[in-house]
């Protein structure tokens, strides 16, 4: 049998399907980082937060409690949640709040 090949199908079990690991909490130093940026996004500012230390499914579950919080939009992408528009002061005031070591970065 060629090491390359894997079983697909099997007539006893039916569609064999590997199960994939489970996502790991990313690990940083500690420090939840805030920040407004602009950059590709044609003038429109965001706050990113990144540096929290969550899988992404809690990432998501945070990320739309701010996001009420702050009455905007947002997204989760790569492990940092942006929030639409410039709120660092509501959100670095919320995530001490939940025991956070915050730091406004950038400008």
């Amino acid at each position: 049998m060629n090491k390359n090949s894997r079983l697909v199908y099997s007539t006893e079990t039916g569609r064999v399907k590997e199960t994939a690991p489970e996502a790991a909490v990313p690990q940083g130093d500690g420090i939840v980082r805030i920040r407004r940026e602009t950059s590709g996004r044609n003038g429109k500012g965001v706050t990113t937060i990144s540096g929290i230390p969550m899988t992404e499914a809690d990432l998501k579950n945070l990320a739309k409690q701010l996001k009420q919080l702050c009455g905007t939009g947002g997204a989760v992408k790569d492990g940092i949640i942006e929030i639409q528009g410039d709120n660092r002061e509501k959100l670095k005031a919320e995530l001490e709040k939940r025991g956070y070591t915050v730091k406004l970065a950038g400008g």
